[in-house]
């Protein structure tokens, strides 16, 4: 089960301040608020050790849906609250998607999950087929150019042929480390090399922190 940790529950705070709390109607206000309870309540953490920090940040919540200032609480909360959402709001959830079909083709023909490739895609580029890195990853599996034409991709931001090559890479890598998840994802974000090389997942802040959210997504 995936475990909400503070810093998740700070993002759902930010986006239910941005989304949700200066709705026009009371209909889409409470349809927003809703939305924000039924999401905390089916993450809701059990670790003990947290439990003063969650209180703290619903009550926080609390005063913000009476319609006080977030930023004028942001000094009540047990984290410092960042102005910026991530790219990518990752909840552990993925709802259906337009590319489903393909990545059930692309999981049948790798023999690799249909969930695991959608996690991929959620981290990588949050399904936007025009994605691009400023390192020059493209497309919805965010493939680098050189692997997009060792794979044989003519056109990287075409959603089959990127999410075909995408998922054939990742196979490639689950059994270059003998199903080994996470360090199949690692060498994606980070290269085989490097995970060779510290004989694991490498000690990069961004790949340790995209295998979290990919298996967290996956196993969520």
């Amino acid at each position: 089960m995936y475990i909400l940790k503070i810093e998740d529950f700070k993002t759902l705070i930010e986006l239910q301040a941005l989304q949700g709390l200066h709705a026009k109607t009371s209909t889409e206000e409470s349809t927003s608020n809703g939305m924000f309870q039924q999401l905390l309540s089916e993450f809701i953490t059990k670790d003990p050790s947290v439990q003063s920090d969650m209180q703290t940040l619903g009550t926080v919540y609390d005063k913000i849906s009476e319609g006080s200032s977030l930023n004028g609480l942001s000094n009540q909360l047990p984290i410092n609250i960042s102005p910026s959402l991530p790219t990518t709001f990752n909840t552990g959830a993925i709802e259906k998607t337009d590319y489903d079909h393909i990545i059930r083709e692309a999981a049948l023909r790798y023999n690799i999950p249909e969930k695991l490739i959608k996690s991929v895609i959620l981290q990588e580029s949050n399904f936007n087929t025009l994605a691009k890195s400023h390192a020059g990853a493209s497309g919805l599996m965010q493939l680098m150019p050189t692997t997009a034409k060792d794979l044989g991709v003519t056109n990287i931001f075409d959603p089959i042929q990127n999410i075909m090559a995408g998922s054939k890479y990742l196979s490639n890598m689950l059994n270059r480390y003998n199903g080994d998840t996470k360090l199949a994802l690692a060498a994606y974000n980070a290269g085989p090399g490097n995970v060779d090389k510290h004989n694991g997942i490498p000690p990069f802040k961004e790949t340790q922190n995209y295998v979290q959210k990919v298996m967290n997504s996956y196993l969520g």
